[in-house]
């Protein structure tokens, strides 16, 4: 499957607001950022972001150094639109996070619903070797996935679910777990959906 096309095609077809991930507030996301403790000053991105309005709202809370990737240009394009002039003090990268190279190094890393969309270990595995190329030492990873129970496919694709001890394993020692949170998502179509999230720190 050619993933950049998956997607482009699902924005293309459907507005971000009728696609079955969107949030019309991500307060789980943003209180696990706060609860890293990290300043306004600090380098985040959100993996996947596309249409999230997660950067709207960190933008309102003075966060000064925010990016978006995402492999979708549709998706990028649609949030770019949305924040008009202020999307110009924003990173944008449309780029498949498994072969990602990043100009520089962040302090907070968001994966809402990518990692679990990688169902080969060849992709998890590059996929992790970018966070660690990326994410600096000390600094904080907060990912979200379907839980274990939760749907085993979206948007027609096969997803890999996940509990703390399984996403660990993926990781590697070098991240230590911190905090952890469940969440019924209700999709657009109201249906409801378990994730999982996770907030670590990177040892080194």
């Amino acid at each position: 499957m050619n993933r950049k096309a998956h997607w482009d095609e699902v924005y293309s077809n459907k507005s971000p607001l009728e696609v079955s991930w969107y949030q019309k507030e991500p307060a789980l996301s943003l209180q696990l950022i706060e609860n890293t403790g990290i300043s306004t000053h600090a380098a985040i991105i959100d993996i996947g972001g596309g249409a999230s309005i997660l950067v709207d709202r960190l933008n309102e809370r003075g966060y000064q150094h925010l990016a978006v990737l995402d492999i979708s240009g549709n998706a990028l394009a649609y949030a770019k639109k949305r924040l008009a002039s202020a999307a110009d003090h924003i990173e944008w990268f449309e780029s498949d996070i498994t072969v990602f190279q990043s100009p520089h190094q962040f302090d907070l890393w968001h994966d809402r619903a990518v990692f679990h969309f990688l169902t080969a270990a060849t992709d998890r595995e590059r996929y992790v070797e970018t966070l660690q190329r990326t994410l600096k030492p000390g600094g904080h990873l907060i990912m979200a996935a379907f839980a274990i129970g939760g749907p085993s496919k979206c948007s027609g694709l096969d997803i890999v679910q996940y509990d703390a001890e399984k996403l660990l394993a993926e990781l590697g020692s070098d991240f230590t777990l911190l905090e952890e949170n469940s969440e019924t998502h209700t999709t657009p179509s109201d249906k409801a959906q378990q994730f999982a999230y996770f907030r670590f720190v990177k040892e080194k």
